[in-house]
């Protein structure tokens, strides 16, 4: 795991000198992505840079790296998993090998392969390859997007880096806020790909390359999420068998590595099927790693102890209080390089720092709630479809109306809160439904909340169909719309917004934060096919989630586990937005700080807090929402 950075000029005329201190700017800003090295390499209109994280060929893994005859160079994030395999195919085809690295096999793969050489890669990556016979810069991301790569163009250079953070170091660059994508922020919690906060850059999204050559900017996608196969009709127990073996060999392969590894432990299906699956095949106990809370009920440290005990794993637990998580978040969220607010940040920050004070490796269970159905929404997709054929008058005069009347709480579920989030994403149009679960501000909101001269520079922007524009997009990406059921694009905008944009940035982000590089079995090429060719009903059985994950995998996990509810990673955040988190929430939303930003309206914000803190509604995620773009901001206008 490392930090990439680098410039090319357009039309392949030499850069100019400032170009390596540039670049080099960058990297360090970068440095906590790869703190055991740093290169970089010029060469006519490129130059490009490095910090390394060393995990595998400590002594032999330098980038840039070039390939035997000096042709290729390429700086590189990330990790093949297959390359132990792909070495073999490339070395009896000519190809030619000065280090074990799995850096090589990109050179030697693209050397061979060209750009299909990406067909063959099972791993998480983002790269810059120079060929310099071609005069070709070739890039790409992996196929999930867990490795990032931000991207501009400007006076006549590509310009690109792991981090916006990276970029940001540049001054001669015009880095300006999107006022879409602050609208975006505040729909999604995030600014979805390609998008990204400033409207000069973008984000190459995930399972596609970027080409420069003779002056022309190419992007293509290289693959794509396959749909449901509904006529599948092998048995149950054939399905199993092959699902066992695929994620086995995915935990085996992301065992491969030349410093310590360990597993986060949540005490959930995935972590638990992964740490199981590790310490089948390891010769000695593995360590896990876990965090817990002193309140009850966002404390699930007793199933992790259940799973290691189970496998007799060498475990390490820290056991945290609220007000410890709390103090602690302003710090994380301003270290951030994009504006992101999904609660769990903290957890997982804090569990990374955990675990890197043992291990340098760790591989986790993302990936699993998204590719088999993990989340309450999927079944909330499934019985609005349910709902909406109900008769209006039973909807309208007896349900509604009872949901108005359910209690309301400031623990891990308010029962009023995720009532009206169903009935909402109900009314919605079905490509709409899953982001209206999610969504922190609805259009309605944004039009209240956000000061009127800032919405007037983006007229119409707030209409469903334009906001919400990126969901549509991946909902109705499938064509024709027979291709697949409204339930399966369901999964398919799981998996490439929420899942992308929100949990793997996330973990990348506060791994990295930490030098800890996180690799996902359940993300590996040939396991997340096998999911996502499964007929719906093989993941969301009638209300049962994750059914044949659970089935196949049914001996491994103990009873307790196996039979449990889901629980997110997450924090009481309406709580601290009453008590703890108070007196910064009222500093970073005040009326003098928000006439002076000139993005928020002050009147429609104070309500917004005096409705929450007084217990009349419970309005954590806008709020929250709110905090972290503050603080975010604040940390670039101080």
């Amino acid at each position: 795991m490392c930090g990439i950075a680098g410039i090319c000029q357009i039309d392949a005329t030499p850069l100019t000198p400032e170009a390596g201190q540039w670049v080099k700017a960058m990297t360090d800003r970068m440095a906590h992505r790869g703190p055991d090295g740093e290169g970089q390499w010029s060469h006519g209109p490129v130059c490009l840079g490095h910090r390394r994280l060393s995990i595998i060929d400590l002594s032999g893994g330098g980038q840039p790296m070039h390939s035997a005859d000096g042709q290729l160079t390429v700086t590189f994030n990330g990790e093949i998993y297959n390359y132990a395999e792909l070495k073999e195919q490339l070395t009896a085809l000519g190809g030619h090998f000065q280090t074990s690295s799995d850096t090589e096999v990109i050179l030697e793969g693209y050397r061979i392969w060209g750009p299909d050489c990406l067909a063959r890669f099972d791993g998480m990556f983002a790269f810059a390859l120079w060929d310099n016979q071609q005069r070709r810069l070739f890039c790409a991301r992996d196929r999930f997007g867990k490795k990032p790569f931000f991207y501009t163009v400007q006076h006549g250079r590509l310009y690109f880096a792991s981090e916006l953070t990276g970029l940001e170091q540049l001054k001669h660059l015009s880095l300006s806020m999107d006022p879409r994508a602050v609208m975006r922020y505040l729909a999604y919690e995030y600014v979805p790909t390609p998008h990204s906060v400033y409207t000069e850059v973008q984000s190459l999204p995930p399972a596609h390359m970027l080409l420069l050559q003779e002056g022309n900017l190419r992007i293509a996608r290289y693959w794509d999420m396959p749909t449901p196969d509904e006529s599948d009709s092998r048995s149950d127990n054939d399905l199993c068998e092959e699902l066992r073996f695929l994620l086995a060999r995915a935990v085996r392969r992301r065992m491969v590595s030349d410093v310590p590894l360990g597993v986060f432990l949540s005490g959930g299906i995935d972590s638990s099927i992964v740490a199981g699956l590790m310490a089948r095949q390891s010769s000695t106990p593995i360590k896990t790693f876990s965090i817990g809370f002193s309140e009850a009920s966002y404390d699930e440290s007793r199933y992790a102890r259940i799973v290691a005990r189970a496998f007799g794993t060498d475990h390490h637990e820290r056991v945290l209080s609220a007000e410890e998580c709390a103090d602690t978040l302003p710090g994380i969220i301003s270290r951030m390089d994009v504006p992101m607010a999904d609660a769990s940040v903290a957890p997982t920050w804090l569990l990374s720092g955990v675990t890197r004070e043992k291990v340098t490796v760790a591989l986790g269970g993302d990936g699993a709630d998204e590719l088999w159905a993990g989340y309450e929404h999927y079944i909330g997709f499934k019985v609005a479809q349910w709902y909406n054929a109900a008769p209006a008058a039973l909807r309208k005069g007896v349900i509604e109306p009872l949901a108005r009347m359910l209690p309301s709480s400031a623990g891990y579920i308010n029962p009023r809160l995720a009532v009206a989030t169903f009935l909402r994403a109900a009314h919605a149009p079905a490509w709409q439904r899953v982001q209206t679960m999610l969504t922190a501000f609805t259009p309605e909101m944004q039009e209240s909340v956000l000061d009127a001269d800032f919405k007037d520079r983006q007229p119409g922007f707030l209409s469903p169909d334009e906001l919400f524009a990126p969901t549509r997009e991946q909902y109705e990406h499938w064509q024709p719309q027979s291709a697949a059921s409204p339930l399966a694009r369901a999964f398919h905008v799981y998996a490439r917004q929420f899942m992308l944009d929100d949990i793997l940035v996330k973990v990348d982000r506060c791994s990295m934060l930490h030098s800890l590089e996180v690799r996902a079995p359940f993300l590996d090429k040939d396991a997340a096919e096998f999911a996502a060719r499964l007929p719906i009903s093989k993941k969301l059985h009638g209300f049962k989630r994750k059914w044949l994950l659970k089935k196949a995998f049914s001996e491994l996990l103990p009873d307790e586990i196996l039979h449990r509810n889901k629980r997110g990673f997450q924090i009481p955040v309406a709580q601290w937005l009453r008590g703890r988190m108070r007196p910064l929430m009222e500093d970073l939303l005040s009326e003098s700080t928000l006439k002076a930003q000139g993005i928020f309206n002050y009147q429609a914000v104070r309500a917004l807090m005096d409705e929450h803190v007084s217990g009349r509604a419970d309005l954590r995620k806008p709020l929250w929402t709110l905090l972290v773009f503050q603080l975010w901001w604040r940390a670039r206008h101080p």
